[in-house]
């Protein structure tokens, strides 16, 4: 009996190949946009493990110079002569390699590169270098442990291929130290210890990137479940009549509804290894972009390659799976409940019907108004995303309601005979479209929510960079004795001298590092704050005040007129600033004061402002007189223009989901439409005998479903500002401690808003046609019975 009900279940699809194809080609879309995402995320996340494990990153603490300026070898001696047991790190980059110099023998086992035989061969003078997969390095020996981008070498080896003999970059320390040894601020007071924070550093600060694309993942993944539910449904409503054949027949219900389940799962499974190998396509292309967006914008090496991994193709099965289940559950909860001779009466259209609309109504603004309170009351990264998923789905829920109500208002106000007709069969075609729709306005809003985040985070950053970077030319010395020098040679030849100084302390229980400000114009003519005294620099140049960045702000929960320590001095907040990015926190006070608490800390950085006419000039006396590196100056406008076309290249992947999302919310019409065309042969078959000819009636048709397209295009515009607000206000606050403002782009809105429109009449055009090139025969059956 069970063979015999399956194979009739089954034949379902036999009969409606289309459908099958909906549900198939809608489940593998929703879940190759996902597993693509994961499969982006996976990668780059491993290549962070595996550069956290070369070093110990977050697992062993670090000695660094407080001024972040290279170790002298001597420090490192005189720290293991004094019982510090440490090894010492040097890096740099050959070309687009990352050259790690470390110490096999000092080295913590678990991050020794190379033990026995090869580590003689390692640690000689031109010894040897083991590197990544995918670095091309002369005589490098290959080793797929090793993170992408990254080739390690002896200590030695190293400084001279850098060409920084006797330089360290840092001092990794021991787990276990004797129980006697000397102060560290005894042996090297110029060097402070960072602590392991259990993770690693790259993998925190490009936790945004990743969590941008997860969420955009997941959204489009939702879009792709609303043509899956759509199918589903049409085919439980479909197969009423065969349900209560099979159940009058004997069959037991609760079979029923296991070999549906089975189908189902089966169906899902089919679709969803298409899906992840789609996925891998999508991944394998945005790779590239995404590896270089990480490493020019982060630093952070990750292989441009994708490799398999079994973390992202079994959670792209599992969600596909799960998103069948979620699309499925009511069909079967009504099938569950149907007495066995409610499928009398054939219902096609009940799939998405407006029979349960006060439900729906009930639960739309259910979530609307859960999504009100967790704006009003709601912190957190967790309650973040659950008010994006309630202003989401409950305004996807109320598209078709509203819908409704505009389709009645112009109904009742048509004239003629032709418009009357149009509007009453657009709204009983409703219930048809309302998946598609719901789908068109969850991509629009996503489509203008992204774009808006990201142009409002263009335009902050281009301002961040101009208060930043106000300074023409930035130079760095090498030592104390040098940057003497090169202020005495600039000083006659540009308008200001500014030193960049820095150090980290403790403020209000957070790390934080602490700038001393040199009291000139730059600072009050370029800096802008989110909340401010009445003359904030000034109050900071008498050295009874503090500015704080935003991060630090939130954190602690400072605000201006609060008081902080710094080294034991009160200070008064007198201003909080912008710091987008920076995952740490940051305060300014006066040069004064800072190198009254730090006087051993001595500038090493300088901004110089001259007139930009002169800047290439300086930069070659600076090489030429007093052999300055060349990399120790760099212009204001390289910066400027290297950091804007980093951030554009950001976000090539955001757009590249941007086109996809309203790619499968097209295809979601298309399929709807084409379902539905065939459907509609009995109610436009009266129309085409009135008067009305096939063309006119393919015209119709394409209007229709453009206007809808119109209609939910306005609706998704507010919605897609409201999920921008909560990106940019709620999630990225959560998240990273910064807030960015919102700015507006209609042009930009009028572009997606065409696109969608273009898609949604690309989509009704080949219904269209075939409505207008239906055999007039077909149309005269419908008379030849009664329906």
């Amino acid at each position: 009996m069970i063979r015999v009900t399956f194979a009739a279940l089954l034949g379902h699809w036999w009969r409606n190949p289309l459908q099958l194809f909906t549900l198939l080609a809608g489940l593998a879309l929703a879940t190759a946009l996902w597993s693509g995402v994961q499969a982006i995320n996976a990668e780059a996340r491993a290549s962070y493990d595996a550069a956290a494990a070369t070093l110990g990153e977050g697992q062993y603490d670090r000695l660094v110079r407080r001024d972040g300026q290279p170790i002298v070898q001597s420090t490192y001696i005189t720290l293991r002569r004094a019982g510090w047991l440490v090894t010492p790190v040097i890096e740099g980059r050959i070309g687009s390699v990352r050259l790690i110099g470390m110490d096999p023998l000092t080295m913590p086992g678990d991050l020794a590169p190379v033990r026995g035989d090869s580590l003689r061969d390692f640690i000689t003078l031109d010894g040897l270098i083991i590197a990544a997969p995918d670095v091309i390095l002369a005589g490098a020996q290959i080793d797929s442990a090793i993170a992408p981008g990254t080739a390690i070498a002896d200590i030695g080896t190293a400084q001279n291929l850098l060409g920084r003999p006797s330089e360290l970059d840092a001092l990794i320390v021991a787990s276990i130290q004797p129980l006697v040894q000397r102060p560290l601020h005894q042996i090297a007071p110029d060097l402070t210890r960072q602590m392991a924070q259990g993770g690693s550093d790259i993998g925190r600060l490009t936790d945004s990137f990743h969590l941008n694309l997860t969420a955009f993942g997941l959204l489009s993944f939702a879009v792709g479940i609303f043509i899956v539910h759509g199918a589903i449904g049409l085919a439980f409503e479909q197969r009423r009549g065969a349900v209560r054949t099979l159940r009058a027949l004997g069959v037991p219900l609760r079979l029923l509804i296991v070999l549906m389940t089975t189908e189902l799962m089966g169906l899902a499974l089919i679709a969803g290894a298409v899906g992840v190998g789609l996925g891998y396509l999508i991944a394998s292309f945005l790779l590239p972009d995404v590896a270089a967006t990480l490493r020019g914008l982060y630093g952070a090496d990750v292989a441009g390659t994708l490799q398999l991994r079994p973390i992202w193709w079994a959670t792209g099965i599992l969600i596909s799976l799960a998103g069948t289940a979620v699309a499925a559950s009511a069909s079967l909860w009504k099938l569950s409940r149907m007495p066995l001779l409610a499928g009398a009466q054939p219902r096609a259209l009940a799939v998405i019907s407006g029979h349960g609309v006060k439900v729906q109504g009930i639960v739309s603004l259910g979530l609307l108004f859960v999504a009100l309170v967790l704006t009003l009351i709601g912190t957190g990264i967790v309650t973040g995303f659950a008010l994006l998923g309630a202003l989401l789905f409950g305004s996807a829920l109320a598209l078709p309601i509203i819908l409704r109500f505009v389709l009645e208002f112009a109904s009742r106000r048509a004239k003629g005979v032709v418009a009357s007709w149009f509007w009453a069969d657009t709204r009983q075609q409703l219930p048809g479209l309302s998946l598609a729709l719901m789908a068109l306005l969850l991509a629009m809003a996503a489509n203008v929510g992204v774009s808006t985040m990201v142009s409002s985070f263009r335009l902050t950053f281009v301002a961040f960079l101009d208060q930043r970077l106000a300074s023409e030319l930035y130079v760095t010395a090498e030592t104390d004795e040098q940057a003497g020098v090169i202020v005495d040679f600039v000083t006659s030849r540009v308008d200001a001298v500014l030193p960049i100084i820095s150090t980290q302390v403790q403020i209000a229980g957070y790390p934080t590092d602490v700038f001393g400000a040199r009291d000139h114009a730059t600072y009050s003519d370029n800096w802008t704050f989110l909340t401010a005294g009445q003359t904030p620099w000034a109050d900071v140049h008498g050295n009874d005040a503090i500015l704080l960045n935003e991060q630090l702000a939130r954190k602690a929960g400072l605000t201006v007129g609060d008081v902080v320590t710094v080294s034991k001095q009160p200070l008064t907040i007198v201003g909080i600033y912008g710091d987008y990015g920076n995952p740490i926190g940051q305060a300014i006070i006066a040069e004064s004061f800072f190198q009254a608490l730090f006087p051993d800390i001595l500038p090493l950085r300088f901004g110089l402002r001259l007139p930009q006419e002169n800047v290439a000039a300086l930069m070659m006396s600076l090489q030429s007189e007093i052999d300055l590196p060349a990399n120790n100056t760099i212009n204001q406008a390289g910066i400027k223009a290297y950091s804007l076309a980093i951030f554009d290249r950001t976000f090539t992947v955001t757009r590249a989901l941007n086109v996809l999302t309203l790619s499968v919310a097209g295809f979601a019409i298309l399929m709807s439409l084409l379902t539905l065309t065939s459907m509609r042969v009995p109610q436009l078959a009266p129309a085409w005998a009135m008067g009305l000819t096939r063309s006119e009636l393919g015209w119709l048709e394409l209007v229709r479903s453009v206007m809808l397209a119109v209609l939910t295009g306005v609706l998704a515009l507010p919605l897609g500002l409201a999920l921008a607000w909560v990106l940019l206000a709620v999630v990225n606050v959560a998240a990273f401690g910064w807030r960015l403002p919102m700015y507006l782009f209609p042009w930009d809105y009028a572009q997606l808003g065409g696109l969608a429109i273009l898609a949604a009449g690309l989509a009704a055009l080949l219904p269209a046609v075939r409505l207008a090139r239906t055999p007039p025969a077909d149309l005269l059956k419908v008379f030849s019975n009664e329906r």
